[in-house]
């Protein structure tokens, strides 16, 4: 049976979604961010060196990475109905959307989320305005203008494709979810339609609402 090495408000999220849209039997091992630090638990490294989620195992075999465990479970359990035609235009949007979404989308969020803590960070107050500034610059002229280049494309993408990889889902919409789920979390919601149509159809989903009450508390919902 697969295990789900399942960290609260983490991109393992999407793992158990598709888990639970594959219908396959599974069990989850919950972990909790520190409420300080807000990392995982040191425990997660007895799973896998690195200590982060997700991570799966399904007997002997131990994957880590969200676009890896997701390829191996789509491969091993669901590659006629969430698998493009290898070859095909499909398949090479499949290819290009499951590298997107960690490669080039992840990480100006990442950087938002930590210039974002650098501007509430407490610090003297004679160095608020120092530290405020750098937060502002780096936001202004790098991080702000890659995120909305970054969105505008899938928003075009998505006014022409009704999942990332055609017509039907595939295993790129799992990789893709978190980081607009992350997206729209930031209230960009009004300025891409098309994104936020999408995002809402995935949580419409029976088995998204499953895998949410399955792995409990989750901000990006």
């Amino acid at each position: 049976m697969i295990t789900l090495h399942h960290l609260n408000n983490s991109r393992s999220q999407r793992i158990l979604w598709l888990l639970e849209e594959l219908e396959i039997p599974y069990r989850i091992q919950p972990y909790q961010r520190d409420r300080k630090t807000q990392l995982a638990p040191p425990e997660l490294k007895q799973v896998h060196p690195l200590g982060k989620s997700p991570v799966i195992t399904d007997g002997e075999i131990t994957v880590a990475e969200s676009g890896a465990i997701i390829e191996y479970l789509v491969w091993n359990y669901a590659r006629d109905r969430l698998l493009p035609e290898p070859g095909s235009a499909d398949h090479r949007l499949y290819t290009y959307w499951m590298h997107f979404a960690e490669g080039s989308l992840m990480p100006p969020l990442v950087m938002k989320l930590v210039f974002d803590k650098v501007r509430s960070a407490p610090v003297p107050f004679f160095l608020k305005p120092v530290t405020q500034g750098i937060a502002d610059k780096v936001m202004s002229s790098f991080v702000g203008p890659n995120i909305r280049n970054n969105m505008d494309f899938i928003e075009r993408h998505l006014a022409s494709q009704a999942w990332f990889a055609g017509a039907q889902m595939t295993g790129a919409d799992f990789q893709m979810s978190f980081p607009l789920e992350a997206a729209m979390a930031g209230r960009v919601n009004g300025q891409y339609p098309h994104i936020a149509a999408w995002v809402k159809k995935v949580h419409a989903r029976p088995a998204y609402q499953r895998a949410l009450q399955a792995g409990g508390p989750y901000d990006y919902a």
